[in-house]
């Protein structure tokens, strides 16, 4: 089992500390088992939360067992970390344990210098402190998350669901996330200008409304070419009244839509398949590979190629990651 071990400092922010608990505790594999191990540690044996008190059963040296570190934000009031959780954190980083930080739990990355040189996010209301407080860390408030492969961040308590269903996925795959997003009642997709790097192989479809059908259709006929004039036939509208409640009913146009669709098709044809790029561009319904291209990175972050890298499952399921797929990417629709 791999081994998670969610590090609990004085001030703990409850919600930090219980997302990452919620996700790694509640994954399954296909057959039923349990990949992770969650163990909850800290400097001393009584950790005070705000409105609580946690009894931690393991101390500082769980870190050392541990193959991921998950490091929950604090409140304001809490003191700065004390220098053996930094060295135990340091310890864990030079010993290649992945170290993962959720919300403010960026400040005590960085205050063990493991965030120099880096990328990294926080909470974007303490996004100016921490690039103030530490100038090597390249700070971007704008995302969910930053995965630099060894140490991942995140943004605010919510992200830290996308993180954790993120590590899941790298580390078992989609349809491991998908089940995980499904028990934490996640929506499998977040709309906005933030990143997001886990985009499950099926797009979202508002059930129950209108556009039901539609939608349903476009996901089976993906690869077809689709005009707007089609699409609201098949729903007895105008292009306009069409366009207007795909809107109210979706959040965004028919055409953002379909290519986010067509981009997770892509996405799942190069996890799960070994077809070149011009048969996924064509499975996908992109008109040309350089169009997928252009489009896949503009949305993912990275080439097709990269991303197969960091997440194809190998021949004995493992997951093959490339060393330079490390940055999350801002889903700009």
């Amino acid at each position: 089992m791999h081994t998670v071990a969610v590090l609990a400092l004085d001030h703990v922010v409850a919600v930090d500390m219980a997302a990452p608990i919620d996700v790694f505790g509640r994954a399954r594999l296909a057959d039923g088992r349990r990949p992770y191990r969650v163990r909850v540690c800290a400097p001393q044996s009584q950790v005070a939360g705000e409105s609580f008190t946690l009894t931690a059963p393991y101390g500082l040296e769980a870190l050392r067992e541990a193959d991921t570190v998950v490091v929950p934000g604090c409140s304001e009031h809490a003191a700065p970390p004390g220098e053996e959780v930094l060295d135990a954190l340091r310890a864990a980083a030079a010993a290649g344990t992945r170290i993962v930080s959720v919300c403010t739990g960026a400040f005590t990355l960085a205050a063990a210098g493991l965030l120099d040189g880096l990328r990294a996010t926080t909470h974007w209301i303490a996004a100016g402190r921490l690039a103030e407080l530490y100038p090597l860390v390249d700070v971007r408030p704008d995302v969910l998350y930053v995965d630099n492969g060894q140490i991942l961040t995140s943004a605010g308590a919510a992200a830290a669901l996308d993180l954790c269903l993120h590590v899941v996925r790298r580390d078992f795959g989609s349809a491991v996330a998908a089940d995980s997003a499904r028990l934490a009642v996640m929506p499998l997709e977040r709309e906005g200008g933030q990143a997001q790097f886990i985009v499950h192989p099926q797009p979202p479809v508002p059930r129950g409304s209108l556009l039901e059908p539609v939608l349903s259709w476009i996901e089976d006929n993906l690869a077809q070419e689709v005009t707007l004039a089609e699409l609201a036939a098949r729903c007895g509208l105008s292009e306009r009244t069409f366009s207007r409640r795909f809107r109210e009913q979706t959040g965004t146009t028919p055409l953002q839509w379909l290519l986010r669709a067509r981009v997770r098709r892509a996405q799942f044809l190069l996890e799960t398949t070994g077809h070149g790029v011009e048969r996924i561009a064509a499975q996908a319904g992109f008109g040309s590979p350089t169009a997928f291209r252009e489009r896949f990175k503009r949305v993912v972050g990275v080439t097709p190629k990269t991303y197969r890298a960091a997440f194809r499952a190998g021949a004995d399921g493992s997951r093959e990651r490339a060393a330079d797929a490390t940055a999350s990417a801002t889903v700009t629709g």
